[in-house]
């Protein structure tokens, strides 16, 4: 009934995954752009110190007018852009929501393959989804923020049904179909994202050399040359935050081992006849490259995290967060004196008023007892 139907429990899967991935692919994208931006900014400040030190006197001022501008502006954007992604992106969500992605995929995978003779796989993989949603809310220090997937599933471009011999995400697996739609899919996934991470890091070395290379030059020049040392050591700096960011060290040796022990399964598979692909051969397989696979996610997150903490934003943020301090602190001694004053200004009027009222009171008591020993009074008393 399952293999005709979609499953509901399998529908359900799948969303969850969909919106778990979505929501990696968003945030990760969205602080890629913010470290960027912040790094940016950085390099800019050193720019533009230079270029007003050297601005020519002759040149318009209102040039100068706005090189200061910009000269102070671009710490203080910088170090807003530091202060909100320590706010919103300390916890590394994205990681988390990652991590809520594939291992739903690695439960979606067992039961289709190892758990489809199984009469309690719905039951299973509810009780799976329900441990994996809280755990990302937990991981999500409790706030659960996520856009409700309403797409098509399984979500494009993961599964295409424009393509042949695509997986329907539905139905139960031969041990030929996981090979194909799986094994071989993850495998070719990693050679691919390999290639381009080493292609990323060597990039990134030969940037950083240059960048190295071009400040020792410039300081031997010297002269006018000697400013220009602080944007090459700058720009230095720079880069070698972003690598520790992106920690391609360790990506490419983690991906590497991957495609080593899926390769090492996937030869193995393809060495069987076709009467040796037995189920047991099927499902250790599965077992395998599953196994395989959850490793790699999890040490690849934990290294994202530990790297997340190394480069945090708390130095970059300093600025902007001193200054909101400080802005704090002044509200709050304008409001003291505020109140001081109102204070002050009261005691004074009340003790104004007191020291009239005494004076008329100690008046009206000598005029009182003037006109008691007056002799009208006495006569109208007699």
């Amino acid at each position: 009934m399952e293999n005709l139907n979609h499953s509901p429990i399998l529908e359900v899967a799948w969303r969850k995954f969909a919106q778990y991935d979505a929501t990696s692919v968003k945030r990760t994208a969205a602080y890629t752009r913010l470290r960027q931006w912040i790094a940016i900014f950085g390099l800019l400040a050193t720019l533009f110190a230079i270029l007003t030190t050297i601005y020519p006197e002759s040149f318009s001022e209102i040039g100068e007018f706005i090189l200061k501008i910009l000269l102070i502006s671009s710490p203080i954007i910088a170090s807003l852009l530091a202060a909100f992604a320590n706010k919103f992106f300390a916890t590394g969500d994205w990681l988390i929501s990652r991590a809520g992605a594939e291992e739903t995929l690695k439960d979606i995978y067992m039961y289709r393959t190892i758990l489809q003779k199984n009469p309690k796989r719905r039951e299973w993989l509810e009780k799976n989804l329900t441990k994996i949603q809280r755990s990302v809310y937990r991981g999500m220090n409790g706030e659960l923020v996520m856009e409700t997937y309403k797409g098509e599933v399984p979500p494009l471009p993961r599964f295409n049904p424009k393509y042949p011999n695509s997986d329907s995400g539905f139905h139960d697996l031969s041990g030929d179909e996981y090979f194909s739609f799986r094994l071989e899919n993850e495998l070719n996934w990693h050679i691919k994202k390999v290639n381009q991470k080493q292609s990323e890091r060597t990039r990134l070395q030969l940037l950083i050399l240059g960048s190295g290379a071009a400040g020792a030059i410039l300081a031997a020049l010297g002269g006018p040359f000697t400013l220009w040392v602080a944007l090459a050591a700058s720009l230095t700096t720079t880069l070698l935050g972003w690598q520790e960011l992106k920690n391609l060290d360790l990506v490419v040796r983690n991906y590497s081992k991957v495609i080593m022990e899926l390769t090492i399964i996937s030869d193995h598979w393809k060495n069987l006849e076709a009467e040796e692909r037995t189920d047991t051969e099927f499902y250790k397989m599965v077992k395998s490259a599953e196994e395989i696979l959850w490793s790699r996610n999890v040490e690849y997150i934990k290294a994202m995290q530990e790297a997340l903490q190394e480069s945090n934003l708390d130095e970059e943020a300093r600025l902007i967060n001193r200054v909101i301090e400080e802005q704090r602190d002044a509200d709050r001694r304008l409001k003291q004196s505020f109140e001081d004053s109102i204070v002050d200004t009261l005691t004074e009027k009340l003790d104004e008023g007191h020291e009239t009222l005494s004076e008329t009171f100690e008046e009206a008591l000598n005029n009182l007892a003037e006109e008691a020993s007056s002799e009208i009074v006495q006569a109208e008393l007699a």
